[in-house]
C-alpha cells in the first residue's frame, strides 16, 4: 500500500477531477469509519499487526457516543461472585436474545470479554474496586451475577478516555521511529463519509468530506471497517446523540451488504421525560442495579405484575425478597425492577396506556428513599450532576420520571463472527453497526464488551485480509464523479424541500407507527408514508455554501436514515410474532418457528429488499448448556431432538477456574515483534 499522503496512481495518471472545488485524497491500509469503542479498538488491532490506519470521527475526537455508555463492561471475571464464568455469560446473552443470536458471536463475546477488560486496565484504565482490590462489578438487568466493571456511572466515557490514550501512546511511538506522530496512525475529526468506494466486488476507498469547511476527500484504502453505532435520530424520543443517522448501515447496503435483525429496536426503560428539554436522555441502568424501584402514579411497585413465565423462577414475587436480593443474593431472586430492558420498557407502556403514569407520562423510578443521599452521589454522581443541572431535580430527594426511550438497534450488518467480515470483500463492521450479537433484545453492559470483543477481531481481520490480497483494487474517476455529484446535489438543487421538515416527519412517522408496539395497519401507512418521504430527498435544497452549514449535514443524512427506516418497518412488518424489542399488538406472543427465521434487508436498484433466511443451528456442547425445561420454551420438539437432557448439569467454577478459562479462550494479540500474530478464539 502507498504511504499515507503521497500521490495516488489515480492523480499520477492525470485524470481529472471535475466540479469546482478540488478533492483531497489519502492513502491508508486500513480505514475506520467511528472513533467510539469498536471504532478505536479495531484501529489499535491494525495498527499493531503493522497496518497504515486513518480513524474518521464525525464529531470531535472523544466525543463519541460511547461516552454515553454508564454502567458497566460486561464480562465474566468472577470478581463479585466466584461462581460467574463465561458459560453463565453466554446462557444470559442467549436468554436475553430469545435465542435469536448468532450463537458463535455470543459464544466469542462472553469467552473474550474478560480478557478485553484486563486490557483496559493495562491501557491506563482506572476501575472502581473491590476491598480486596479487584475490578468492581455490579447487578445489570438480565444478568444473572454482578458482571458490569465500571467507573461509577462514567463507565463508556473512562473506556474512550483509555483507548484515546492508547492510540497517543501508539503515535508517539511512531513519530520515535519516523519523526511523523502520524505515519501510521491518524485521527480525521470532523469529517462524514457519505459512499464507500468499490472496485468491481471489493472495497477500494470511502468518499467523504469534511464538516466545517465542506473540503471534499477520499481515502484509498482496500479495507474498511464500519464503527458508526445506531440509528436512533430516525425517532422523536432517542436517547441517542445526533450522530446516529444510521451511516454505516446505509454505507454497507449500497455497498452490497446485507442487514439482518433490523425489526429489534430496543427501547430502554428508563429516558428522562421530564422536562421536556431533556426528553429522552438515558437514565442508566445503574440506578435500577443500585436498588432504585419503579412506581406507578398510585405508589405501586408495578413490576411484579408483569413477570413473564420463562422468567418467573428467576425473579423475586414480592417485595421482601426482593429487597432481600442486594444483600443476599445467593438465597434470595432478584427484583423484577431487573429483568431484560424489553420486559421493562414493556410494562412502563402498559402502566401508562391504562392511567398509573406520571404527570409527563412516564412513571416514577426512585432512588432516594433506598439508600443515603451522600451514597447516592458516590454511586451514581453522573445521575446526580445530569437531573440537578438539567432538570433542577435532586435525585437524592425524591423519584424522577421516566420513560421508554429509543436507544438501541439490535440489527445491522451481516458479519462472519470471527473476523467481523461482510459479504463485501474488504468491508468489516464491529459494534453496534453490526448485527446478530445481542439476537432480539441485548442485556445492559453487553454493549460495551461488544464493541471490545469484535472491535478487536475487525481490526485483526482486516488486517488478514490485507496480507492476503494480491492486487490491490483501485478507486475510478467515474466513482469519484458520482460520489461528489450526490454530495453537492443539496446545494445546487432548487427543488424547494427543507430538510429539517422532511427529518421531523421521518422522526414522526417512526414514532407513533413503528414504535415499542406495533400493528399490521400501522406499519403499512408508515412504509407509503417512507416512500413519499423518500420521493421528496432528490428536492430537498439548502441555502448557503458546503462551509458550516448544518442544513447541508441533515440533507446528506436524510437519505440513510430513511434507508434504515424502511428496512426496520419492512422487517417489523414481515415477523408476525412478538420477541424481545419487537412487540406486535396483533401478534402478542412469541412464535416458536419464528425463532428459527431472520429477516435480511439487501438494496436491489435502491430499492429494499427482504428475504428469509435460517437460523444457523446451535453448535450442540452450547446447546448442552441449557436445560432443556428451558429450551422447550423456545425451541420447537424436532429440534429438541439432540438435546442431552440426562447430561449433568454444568458446575459453576470458581474464581480461579473461570478466570483461567476466559485466559484460555480469549484473543491472543500478539504486539510486540509478532504484529501478524493470528486470532484464536474457542471453539469451533
Amino acid at each position: 500500500m502507498t504511504d499515507p499522503g503521497t500521490t495516488t496512481a489515480f492523480e499520477a495518471a492525470g485524470a481529472p477531477i471535475t466540479g469546482e472545488a478540488p478533492v483531497t485524497h489519502h492513502t491508508y491500509d486500513v480505514v475506520v469509519i467511528g472513533a467510539g469503542g469498536a471504532g478505536l479498538r479495531a484501529a489499535i488491532e491494525a495498527r499493531l499487526r503493522g497496518k497504515r490506519v486513518a480513524i474518521i470521527s464525525k464529531s470531535l475526537f472523544g466525543k463519541a457516543h460511547t461516552v454515553m455508555a454508564e454502567g458497566g463492561i460486561a464480562a465474566s471475571m468472577g470478581n463479585a461472585n466466584p461462581r460467574d464464568n463465561w458459560e453463565v455469560h453466554f446462557r444470559d446473552t442467549m436468554r436475553g436474545g430469545k435465542f435469536l443470536n448468532n450463537w458463535r458471536m455470543a459464544e466469542l463475546h462472553a469467552k473474550e470479554a474478560p480478557q478485553r477488560v484486563w486490557e483496559l486496565e493495562t491501557y491506563g484504565a482506572l476501575f472502581d474496586r473491590t476491598p480486596e482490590g479487584k475490578i468492581s462489578q455490579r447487578n445489570f438487568g438480565g444478568h444473572q451475577f454482578p458482571r458490569l466493571a465500571h467507573v461509577g456511572d462514567r463507565t463508556g466515557l473512562e473506556l474512550i478516555r483509555t483507548l484515546q490514550q492508547k492510540i497517543v501512546s501508539l503515535q508517539q511511538e511512531d513519530f520515535a521511529r519516523t519523526g511523523d506522530y502520524e505515519s501510521d496512525l491518524a485521527v480525521y475529526h470532523e469529517y462524514t463519509v457519505t459512499e464507500l468506494l468499490k472496485d468491481g466486488d471489493r472495497i477500494a476507498g470511502a468518499f467523504g468530506y469534511r464538516r466545517p469547511t465542506g473540503e471534499l476527500v477520499c481515502f484509498h484504502s482496500a479495507a474498511v471497517v464500519l464503527a458508526t453505532g445506531g440509528v436512533g435520530k430516525s425517532f422523536k424520543v432517542t436517547s441517542n446523540s445526533w450522530e446516529y443517522t444510521g451511516d454505516g448501515h446505509a454505507l454497507a447496503m449500497r455497498a452490497g451488504a446485507k442487514l439482518l435483525n433490523m425489526e429489534f429496536v430496543q427501547f430502554h426503560p428508563t429516558g428522562m421525560v421530564w422536562p421536556p428539554s431533556v426528553k429522552g436522555i438515558l437514565v442508566t441502568e445503574s440506578v435500577r442495579g443500585d436498588g432504585g424501584v419503579l412506581k406507578n402514579s398510585e405508589g405501586e411497585r408495578f413490576m411484579f405484575n408483569y413477570i413473564p413465565e420463562v422468567f418467573r423462577e428467576q425473579y423475586a414475587t414480592s417485595e421482601d425478597e426482593g429487597d432481600r436480593w442486594y444483600t443476599d443474593a445467593d438465597n434470595n431472586r432478584r427484583p423484577p425492577e431487573l429483568l431484560p430492558r424489553d420486559e421493562v420498557a414493556r410494562a412502563i407502556n402498559n402502566e401508562v396506556k391504562e392511567g398509573r403514569g406520571s404527570p409527563a407520562g412516564g412513571v416514577y423510578l426512585d432512588v432516594s428513599s433506598r439508600m443515603p443521599a451522600a451514597e447516592i452521589t458516590r454511586r451514581l454522581p453522573s445521575m446526580y450532576h445530569q437531573f440537578k443541572e438539567l432538570a433542577d431535580v435532586d435525585i437524592t430527594a425524591g423519584p424522577m420520571e421516566v420513560g421508554p426511550t429509543c436507544h438501541y438497534v439490535m440489527g445491522g450488518v451481516e458479519v462472519d463472527p470471527d473476523t467481523a467480515a461482510s459479504a463485501v470483500p474488504g468491508l468489516f463492521a464491529a459494534g453496534e453497526v453490526a448485527g446478530g450479537m445481542h439476537g432480539s433484545n441485548r442485556l445492559g453492559g453487553n454493549s460495551l464488551s461488544d464493541l471490545l470483543v469484535f472491535g478487536c477481531r475487525a481490526g485483526a481481520g482486516a488486517a488478514a485480509y490485507l496480507d492476503g490480497l494480491g492486487e490491490v483494487p483501485s478507486v475510478s474517476e467515474q466513482s469519484i464523479t458520482t460520489a461528489r455529484e450526490d454530495v453537492e446535489r443539496p446545494i445546487h438543487n432548487s427543488g424547494g424541500e427543507n430538510a429539517y421538515t422532511v427529518h421531523q416527519e421521518l422522526q414522526q412517522t417512526m414514532n407513533d407507527l413503528v414504535g415499542i408496539i406495533r400493528k399490521a395497519d400501522e406499519m403499512e401507512l408508515a412504509l407509503k408514508k417512507l416512500h413519499e418521504l423518500k420521493d421528496r430527498i432528490p428536492r430537498v435544497a439548502v441555502d448557503g455554501r458546503r462551509a458550516y452549514n448544518p442544513g447541508w449535514h441533515l440533507a446528506l443524512d436524510l437519505r440513510n436514515m430513511l434507508m434504515v427506516s424502511e428496512c426496520i418497518a419492512k422487517a417489523a412488518l414481515e415477523r408476525q410474532e412478538s420477541r424481545g424489542g419487537h412487540t406486535r399488538d396483533d401478534y402478542p406472543t412469541m412464535d416458536e418457528n419464528w425463532r428459527q427465521e431472520l429477516l435480511v434487508c439487501s438494496l436491489r436498484d435502491d430499492e429494499v429488499h427482504l428475504e428469509h433466511q435460517g437460523q444457523p443451528a446451535m453448535r450442540h456442547d452450547l446447546f448442552d448448556l441449557f436445560e432443556l425445561d428451558e429450551l422447550k420454551k423456545y425451541y420447537t420438539g424436532d429440534e429438541l431432538g439432540g438435546h442431552r437432557s440426562d447430561a449433568p448439569p454444568r458446575q459453576s467454577r470458581g474464581t480461579e477456574d473461570a478466570g483461567d478459562e476466559a485466559e484460555r479462550s480469549s484473543t491472543t494479540v500478539e504486539t510486540g515483534g509478532d504484529p501478524g500474530g493470528e486470532l484464536t478464539g474457542g471453539g469451533a
